[in-house]
C-alpha cells in the first residue's frame, strides 16, 4: 500500500467523532421572512451533548412545524433526528462538518428530503433540504438572521 494513502486512513481513524458540540455555531432563534413565508427555527447550545430544536413555518393561513434534535446515535456517529408535524422521527446522519458547515444525510433510501445543509456565516444561517421526488431534483432553501427569541416578520 503507498505511504500516502496509509497515512491518510490512519489519520482518518485518529480522528475524533463529531458531538453536537461542533454545532454549537446553530444555536440561536433564527427568522426567514422571505417568499411569502414566515419561518423561525430555533436551536438550543449544546448540553450534555444533545442539541434541541423547532421550527415553525406560517404561510397565509397555514401553519407547520417541526420538532428536531441532535445527538449520539447508538454507533456513536452524530444524528440529526428530524419530526415535521409529529411524524416519527427520520434520521440523518452527519456526513460532512467543518466550521460554521454541517451536511446530514437522510438513513432511509429514496426518501425526501435525502440530505439537509446548513451553514452560518455572521448573523446568517442559511439551511437547504435536497433530494429527488418522482426522480427530479428538487431542494428548499431558507435564509435566516438572527433575531431576538420570539421575533415576528413585519405584517
Amino acid at each position: 500500500m503507498p505511504i500516502l494513502p496509509a497515512l491518510a486512513a490512519a489519520l482518518m481513524l485518529q480522528t475524533p467523532a463529531a458531538t453536537a458540540d461542533d454545532l454549537g455555531w446553530m444555536a440561536g432563534y433564527w427568522l426567514d421572512c422571505s417568499n411569502g413565508r414566515e419561518a423561525a427555527e430555533a436551536w438550543s447550545d449544546p448540553r450534555q451533548g444533545l442539541m434541541v430544536g423547532w421550527a415553525l413555518t406560517v404561510r397565509g393561513d397555514r401553519a407547520g412545524f417541526e420538532a428536531s434534535h441532535i445527538a449520539a446515535t447508538p454507533d456513536g456517529r452524530l444524528g440529526y433526528f428530524a419530526q415535521p408535524d409529529g411524524a416519527a422521527p427520520t434520521l440523518f446522519l452527519l456526513i460532512e462538518q467543518s466550521e460554521g458547515r454541517a451536511v446530514f444525510q437522510n438513513t432511509v433510501a429514496d426518501d425526501y428530503p435525502a440530505r439537509i445543509l446548513y451553514a452560518r456565516d455572521g448573523d446568517r444561517l442559511t439551511a437547504r433540504i435536497e433530494g429527488e421526488i418522482d426522480g427530479r431534483e428538487r431542494s428548499a432553501d431558507w435564509s435566516f438572521e438572527r433575531r431576538e427569541l420570539n421575533a415576528r416578520c413585519p405584517s
